[in-house]
């Protein structure tokens, strides 16, 4: 598989169309965020918690392409379509457990506040016949054991985090 955008009409390239909102819009859901979540945060744990989390274009792509690869190595049949990926929200730890980062290239400034941890998906059928996206390690073709939510904590899982927050990083570049 190559990453390439798939198309919604029959045009054979995506199109800025099929992927706008309107700027008022996205102002008014950061907005909410800023104004609810972020302030709860942030008087709950009394941090300066990140609005933000930037990835740049390679790094995605060198993901998304990754997930394609390793997925026909363990399915053949897998299809762009049967693949996808699930953003968790998630915290980075107190500085006081910050050992836990070691081998990851993450600043302890970035201690307690949120980030997003992407995860490969695959479509598949469930004991019903619904076709659900489970979480999947394509490093070892397993599918999470949603039942008992069972992960072996020695092995490895594809996904990705380290983008850059802000704060810390300067917000100045930001249009929302």
């Amino acid at each position: 598989m190559k990453t390439k955008p798939i198309p919604q009409n029959e045009s054979s390239e995506a199109t800025s169309s099929q992927n706008t909102i309107a700027s008022e819009l996205v102002q008014k859901l950061v907005n909410n965020y800023r104004n609810n979540q972020l302030i709860a945060v942030n008087n709950e744990l009394g941090i300066n918690d990140a609005f933000s989390i930037w990835f740049d274009l390679p790094k995605l792509k060198n993901f998304i392409s990754c997930i394609e690869n390793e997925a026909k190595n363990v399915d053949p049949n897998a299809t762009t379509n049967d693949l996808g990926v699930r953003f968790y929200y998630a915290a980075y730890p107190k500085a006081e457990e910050w050992s836990i980062m070691n081998g990851h290239p993450i600043s302890q400034e970035y201690a307690e506040k949120h980030t997003l941890v992407l995860v490969p998906t695959l479509k598949m059928k469930d004991e019903n016949g619904k076709l659900l996206n489970y979480d999947f390690n394509c490093a070892n073709g397993m599918i999470m054991n949603t039942a008992a939510k069972t992960i072996d904590p020695s092995e490895e899982t594809i996904a990705e985090n380290h983008g850059t927050l802000s704060p810390p990083s300067d917000p100045k570049t930001q249009q929302f």
